[in-house]
């Protein structure tokens, strides 16, 4: 099918820790667009090559077994057997239709007819994904670098303890996606604080950029979360260890169970002593500035 006539895909990204898992359940949540767990294999799926069969087969290893030290292919419930009868039927198999048809399995395990992704490191791939996905629509949700230190640095992946590391983290990972922006037709952004504070009309932009009505149903997320939850597995190594418990991976996300919470904005007031506010300064200043935060 030509791009045009595909609906838009969106794809959500950021920084972790911005609010990319509590947006994701707000669009979960609408009757017509199902959302899985971070996938991560989109960009892997572009260095693929081969003829028809032994593309395919490629294409299902890849998927099917990333990341390699730790698969999370049964977070998305789908049956193998069912991915590759559906493979096999396309006419001819191409990558492209090979994510087309794992999205559209997975959202036919909710009754629905649409399916988007939500996998914050896609933010430095989003050339290579709409090569592949035309019809992807970009949503770079940004928090404050200040918040996302307090809460990153809690995690099991946090990329550093001390605050001059995790300022840079974060500014690299929202230029990084600027930049990527300047390669892809369809890309907008939107503030964590303002969806906590104002979420209808984020999510009524939303909404509208990917070709959707609005529903409060996308506010009634909290009904669902916990089941959207319960896809979370742990994550083994492939020699067996176990790198995170699934109760440790549910607890990073227990606020997504609540409603929106203003109070979950600018926490670094308090909690950042002058230390660690002037060596964030230092690392990520300026990027705050030209995002519009205080200092």
């Amino acid at each position: 099918m030509a791009s045009s006539e595909l609906a838009p895909f969106p794809v959500i990204v950021g920084a972790p820790r911005s609010g990319t898992t509590l947006l994701r359940f707000m669009l979960d949540s609408h009757p017509e667009l199902a959302i899985p767990a971070e996938t991560g294999f989109i960009p892997a799926c572009a260095g693929l090559s081969g003829a028809d069969r032994e593309l395919r087969a490629a294409f299902v290893r890849l998927v099917t077994t990333y990341p390699p030290d730790a698969p999370a292919w049964e977070d998305h419930g789908i049956p193998i057997d069912t991915f590759n009868r559906e493979l096999e039927a396309l006419p001819a198999f191409t990558v492209s239709d090979g994510l087309r048809t794992f999205y559209r399995l997975y959202a036919t395990r909710f009754g629905k007819r649409r399916a988007g992704d939500k996998t914050p490191v896609y933010a430095r791939h989003m050339g290579v994904i709409a090569r592949l996905l035309p019809e992807a629509r970009f949503i770079h949700i940004i928090r404050d670098g200040r918040d996302v230190a307090l809460s990153w640095r809690k995690t099991w992946f946090s990329p550093g303890r001390d605050i001059r590391t995790l300022a840079k983290a974060w500014s690299t990972w929202v230029e990084d996606a600027r930049a990527e922006a300047n390669l892809v037709p369809h890309y907008t952004e939107i503030r964590f604080e303002m969806l906590v504070s104002q979420p209808e009309m984020v999510l009524r932009k939303i909404a509208s950029f990917i070709d959707l009505p609005y529903t409060p149903a996308m506010l009634d997320y909290p009904e669902r979360a916990a089941a959207r939850l319960a896809e979370h597995g742990p994550r083994v190594a492939a020699d067996g260890r176990v790198l995170v418990t699934r109760e440790t991976r549910l607890q990073q996300q227990r606020r997504t169970k609540g409603r929106p919470d203003a109070a979950r904005a600018y926490a670094w007031r308090s909690e950042l002593d002058d230390r660690e506010r002037t060596e964030f300064a230092s690392e990520a200043g300026a990027l705050l500035a030209l995002l519009g935060y205080e200092q």
